[in-house]
């Protein structure tokens, strides 16, 4: 299955929106079951959510465009902008740690 990069940029001054929105957005990731890779915020120098970036496994571009269009955090208008690229994993090692 092919791979995309979902790379979405906070509005400015959005972390209350973005802490509003947290739980659903991260009910939404759980239950895309394996087709997420990785996920997780960009932070600025001072350790605050600017945006987040995704590896997701999807169909095509036009359903990466719409795991993208449905994750709370889009509906709740956080995002500046959205950025789909096709990505491919070469290697690396994926860790997850208890959010």
């Amino acid at each position: 299955m092919p791979q995309f990069l979902l790379l979405c940029r906070d509005k400015p001054d959005s972390v209350d929106l973005r802490m509003a929105t947290r739980e659903a957005h991260l009910a939404y990731i759980a239950k895309a079951d394996g087709n997420v890779l990785l996920a997780g915020p960009m932070l600025d120098d001072n350790g605050r959510p600017v945006g987040s970036l995704l590896i997701i496994d999807a169909e095509d571009r036009n359903a990466a465009n719409a795991f993208a269009e449905a994750d709370p955090y889009a509906k709740a208008s956080l995002f500046e902008d959205v950025e789909v690229r096709p990505y491919k994993l070469v290697t690396g090692k994926l860790l997850a740690k208890e959010v």
